[in-house]
């Protein structure tokens, strides 16, 4: 019997968190639900679109991912929303607070899936995900880590407001710069 996120016996819209519902005008940032594993899974193994985030080739390792995407909601009580598109109800990228084991900080992290760039949904995302970690998580600080390669990342980073801090070493990712993200004070003014 195939495991694949297409078999029946994941279907299901339910969510895998406790994870808050969150809305913009455009979007709705959400727990991961099982319908949810197909598009990470596709975005992971795109080793174009997944280079700044960290590619996955092999489908089951993919996997392991999202599951690790949702256990990080059970540790944390944070992690990151799918984020929806409103207008077609389709997955169009994650977005959230990101803080596993060897991460300096708390981060607030962004990608949009295929089919979904210009559009400005990750700084949407992104901005909406910060106001509910100083709101409601009473976060005081957030940073971005970004591979030193990913110009849109830096752009959207300068965008939010961020400023880049210093190069460091992730476990994970090598070399990765840690952009610092305007304050508590700043944000909810």
């Amino acid at each position: 019997m195939s495991r694949s996120p297409d078999n029946p016996l994941m279907a299901g819209a339910d969510s895998l968190t406790r994870a808050p519902r969150l809305e913009t005008e455009r979007l709705i940032l959400r727990g991961p639900e099982r319908r949810d594993a197909a598009p990470v899974i596709d975005f992971l193994m795109d080793a174009e679109r997944a280079e700044g985030f960290g590619h996955i080739p092999e489908r089951g390792e993919a996997w392991r991912w999202f599951a690790l995407l949702v256990g990080h909601w059970h540790i944390h009580g944070f992690g990151y929303f799918v984020v929806e598109d409103r207008a077609s109800g389709a997955a169009a990228g994650i977005s959230g607070i990101w803080f596993p084991e060897t991460w300096p900080e708390p981060e607030l992290g962004w990608v949009v899936f295929d089919g979904f760039e210009g559009r400005g949904i990750a700084f949407e995302a992104a901005s909406r995900a910060r106001l509910w970690a100083y709101a409601d998580l009473g976060l005081t600080t957030l940073t971005s880590n970004i591979v030193p390669g990913n110009a849109r990342s830096k752009r959207l980073a300068e965008r939010l407001g961020a400023r880049y801090e210093r190069t460091y070493l992730n476990t994970n990712m090598g070399e990765d710069e840690l952009w610092r993200h305007p304050g508590p004070a700043e944000v909810l003014a």
